[in-house]
């Protein structure tokens, strides 16, 4: 048996293998510490549900039936690590590997003279709006756009020089975005919880670095990642995302997104750097 991690005063104990680790309690916790606005816009604009709940006791006993919440033995109610994560205020002072470490150096390795060394503590999701078009706005950052927002000034360029025909400076993303984007969402939803340490996303002079936290599930090795093999760690967290539109039905972004826009953009391949601790992917420049 094994207590539950971050959680020594709740009195709850579990085997790790006889429970998904995105459902476990997070002690401290309750639907107070949910951001009842993007509660509200998941279930009413999202999902378009049209019986949105009225009472915080139809809230609570939706949030039970979707695994945002928990009754522990005690009969507490906390937020699983799920619904901190996807929706909870500030879910690191809860949860401290919620969040993710953003760094930024002048050369080609670590050092203790950072340019930038920030955790981003916000929840994954933000708030969005349906146009009749069919497009969407943002009126929310989550975490994903945090991250784009504070990673920009060290990834995007612009020229000095005036092209000579359009009178334009030449400027652009140093990365493909979308590739950048698939990667963070998949650390987010695949990442270890046991493992009280935050993603990192690391630039350098010659690459960008993402290391999830924790080993590649159950038997997935790199070359089954890299061919489309799927193996969700946490799955309620990945079908939110779907629902959100950040994953898409097949689950295939490594092999169909990250590996071919980098081919396309600028010749080279991610590399992928699997161990017991952590997975590392690299994008060269």
């Amino acid at each position: 048996m094994e207590l539950l991690a971050n959680g020594e005063n709740s009195g709850v104990e579990f085997k790790r293998d006889d429970i998904r680790l995105e459902v476990m309690p997070v002690p401290g916790t309750s639907i107070e510490v949910l951001d009842q606005a993007k509660l509200q816009n998941y279930i009413q604009t999202v999902i378009n549900d049209p019986d949105v709940p009225q009472t915080p006791a139809d809230w609570q006993e939706r949030l039970l039936g979707l695994g945002f919440l928990v009754k522990v033995p005690t009969g507490e109610v906390m937020c699983t690590i799920a619904g901190l994560v996807l929706f909870g205020i500030k879910p690191r002072r809860y949860l401290r590997q919620a969040g993710i470490r953003v760094m930024v150096f002048d050369g080609v390795e670590k050092t203790y003279q950072a340019r930038l060394d920030e955790t981003l503590d916000i929840a994954l999701l933000g708030r969005i709006h349906y146009e009749k078009s069919g497009g969407r706005t943002i009126l929310e950052d989550g975490l994903v756009e945090k991250l784009l927002s504070v990673l920009r000034p060290f990834i995007f360029y612009e020229s000095d020089v005036l092209d000579a025909n359009s009178l334009r400076r030449d400027r652009g993303w140093m990365y493909p975005l979308n590739a950048l984007r698939e990667l963070v969402i998949n650390a987010c939803a695949h990442r270890d919880w046991t493992r009280f340490v935050d993603i990192e996303v690391g630039v350098y002079a010659n690459r960008l670095e993402i290391i999830s936290p924790g080993a590649l599930q159950n038997f997935m090795t790199v070359e089954k990642m890299k061919a489309g093999q799927r193996s969700p760690r946490n799955p309620i967290i990945v079908e939110i995302l779907r629902d959100y539109g950040y994953v898409d039905a097949r689950g295939m972004g490594i092999r169909t997104k990250v590996i071919p826009q980098m081919r396309e953009f600028n010749g080279t391949e991610p590399t992928f750097d699997a161990t017991e601790d952590y997975l590392k992917t690299t994008l060269w420049r």
